[in-house]
């Protein structure tokens, strides 16, 4: 499945008051600020101290802000460093929000009105104060085991601030004046109708949602997503047909299509064949509802196996199911708001290529947008006890400590203040980058505008075997070059291969750093998909066709003097074997073959780009 069940199960709360305790206590360093509303005064140190003259305490420049203190030992999570100044937050009240949905959503069974269930948190403010609401939506809410034995309880339902989301923004947004809304999605916790993976009737539940909370009599009619995964994922649908009180999103490891999320140029992942089927065992609860019966739970498990097995005969094309849960092209096409993109460079579970070029796809689309990417795996970018324990040598090990960024409540409170509420200056349209060895630069976009191409065809590398197959892999040595190779962007291989005596066969293709046998990035590819994308063409046996691979965006340091070497195999990672696994593809080791690096250039020094983080790793 695309998220963890865990993300959403919560460790009872004694209430309230457990919520409501302040910031202040954490800190053992005071903040001095807004001193007549017009500077921030001081963020003090040991021995040293940030002085600025903006207007918002929350407006540190990105370059100045490693001298803030924002951790304290045992922290999990970041925390803003500034506490709200609303002393109370009212008890939670329950809603149940009918839907219109489109003739071809409707079900057909236990007769029952379309209804989104949603939990809110308002701050206690004057009753002529409008606030902006922060939401986040997903199906893990009363979400597991259904209490089957041996499989366990539910996860919490939305009425108690999950983990994720929640809790956070609960600690450390709704003193400021935001109130926090969570929804279960169709078919979920209490909402009714069918549960519709991310297709249609979901997308339009979501954006009823939306709507509704931006129409209350307290709301001053701004609505913002966010949410990681499935509730990353909701953050597009919400924005494809948007209602016009969506002003940002936030979207953390939320992938831009379901066909996107399973399959990389026609390789499949494994989980793909069972998604559809998982969620529906995992949200079965054995009442009325399970009555529904929707045209997709119909279509929906099949699809994953006729797109695996004969794509090329038409198998992922017989009904609309992947068209209609691709995401992007209506959000480019529609959607007016901002979006703070937020992935992991090591991130297993919805791979970063869903984030680029989809990230200047957004700016040439007019969409604000904003990007940070650490090395980190599936996970938020201010967690540092988990980022030590999801990341392995050549998975971003050698990025920690600095990958986790403890000023990432600061910089979304940022984004939240202007988009929500109109405050301050608007924050800065760039990526901030992780490279693989830690160290953090910030772009324009990613991949960098100044990027050129080292283009190196495979006649100048050297080569152990011709065949891939699941007995037989491939390793090819590409020279080292005189200077160091600052990789920023999503490399190729195009690669030339022939078939045997089956209709398909797949490479998978991994990079790494030779000389200190470190895992830099992966590709793979069905040859059925040569040209890239997601549309399969037909495989002649005893036929040579040129594979046009794309690796997964990197952000790395090849050091001058180090080979590069490329690893092919049949299969790799959590992708399936092809159906010619056993016979394999022929590969062409020569000039017909290019391997092709995407490079920038940046002084390791001076370049104004790199920028240090907060340091929390030393905090005792």
């Amino acid at each position: 499945m695309e998220d963890e069940v865990f993300d959403a199960i919560i460790v009872p709360s004694s209430g309230d008051n457990a919520l409501n305790i302040t910031l202040a206590a954490t800190f053992a360093v005071a903040v001095i600020f807004l001193l007549l509303g017009t500077s921030l005064g001081q963020v003090m140190d040991d021995q040293n101290s940030v002085e600025s003259t903006i207007p918002n305490w929350w407006e540190v420049p990105l370059h100045e802000r490693h001298e803030m203190v924002l951790y304290e030992p045992g922290q999990e999570r970041s925390v803003l460093p500034v506490n709200g100044s609303i002393e109370n937050i009212r008890t939670y009240t329950e809603h149940f929000i009918e839907v219109e949905l489109p003739a071809s959503e409707e079900d057909a069974g236990f007769p029952e009105d379309d209804l989104m269930h949603v939990a809110l948190w308002l701050p206690d403010v004057p009753e002529n104060e409008k606030i902006p609401v922060i939401m986040t939506i997903h199906p893990y809410y009363d979400f597991g085991g259904e209490g089957m034995p041996g499989v366990g309880d539910d996860s919490n339902p939305n009425t108690i601030p999950d983990r994720g989301v929640g809790e956070w923004v609960y600690n450390n947004f709704i003193r400021h004046g935001y109130a926090l809304a969570q929804a279960s999605t169709f078919g979920t916790g209490q909402s009714t109708h069918c549960q519709d993976v991310k297709g249609l009737g979901e997308q339009t539940g979501i954006q009823a949602v939306v709507d509704w909370l931006g129409k209350q009599n307290w709301s001053n009619g701004n609505v913002g997503l966010m949410g990681k995964s499935y509730a990353g994922t909701t953050n597009w649908e919400a924005a494809q047909n948007p209602s016009e009180h969506l002003k940002t999103i936030v979207p953390i490891s939320g992938s831009i299509g379901v066909q996107e999320m399973f399959y990389r140029n026609g390789s499949s992942e494994a989980r793909a064949l069972g998604y559809d089927a998982a969620y529906w065992a995992a949200t079965s609860d054995l009442t009325t509802d399970e009555l529904r019966v929707c045209q997709d739970d119909l279509v929906g498990p099949l699809n994953p196996f006729t797109t695996h097995l004969w794509a090329h005969y038409g198998g992922a094309e017989w009904n609309d199911y992947w068209d209609e849960r691709r995401h992007l092209p209506d959000v480019l096409a529609n959607y007016k708001g901002s979006v703070y993109l937020v992935w992991g460079m090591q991130d297993w579970n919805v791979d970063p290529y869903h984030a680029f070029p989809t990230y200047q796809l957004m700016r040439d689309a007019g969409i604000p947008a904003r990007g940070i990417m650490g090395q980190w795996a599936h996970n938020y970018p201010d967690q540092p006890i988990t980022h030590q324990s999801a990341v392995s040598p050549g998975y971003g090990a050698e990025a920690y400590p600095q990958m986790s960024r403890m000023d990432w409540a600061v910089d979304l409170f940022w984004w939240f203040e202007y988009w929500l509420k109109g405050n301050g200056e608007m924050p800065e349209l760039h990526v901030q980058m992780q490279r693989n060895d830690g160290r953090w630069h910030v772009e324009d976009t990613w991949p960098p505008e100044d990027m050129y191409w080292e283009d190196i065809t495979l006649d100048q590398a050297t080569a152990t075997g011709s065949s891939v197959s699941a007995s037989s892999s491939v390793t090819v040595t590409i020279p080292a070059s005189d200077s160091d190779r600052f990789i920023a962007g999503l490399p190729t291989l195009h690669l030339s291969a022939s078939t045997g005596f089956c209709d398909g066969g797949q490479i998978f293709a991994t990079m790494f750093d030779a000389t200190q046998n470190l895992r830099i990035g992966h590709a793979t590819m069905d040859i059925r998909y040569r040209d890239g994308g997601y549309d399969a063409q037909t495989v002649m046996p005893f036929a040579t066709y040129t594979m046009q691979m794309e690796f997964n965006p990197i952000d790395a340091i090849i050091p001058a003097g180090h080979e590069i070497s490329l690893v092919l195999t049949e299969s790799g990672e959590d992708y399936l074997s092809s159906s010619c696994a056993n016979i394999g593809l022929s590969v062409n080791i020569d000039s017909s073959s290019t391997f092709s690096l995407p490079l920038i250039d940046r002084d390791e020094e001076t370049a104004p780009e790199w920028f240090e983080v907060p340091n929390w790793w030393d905090v005792e």
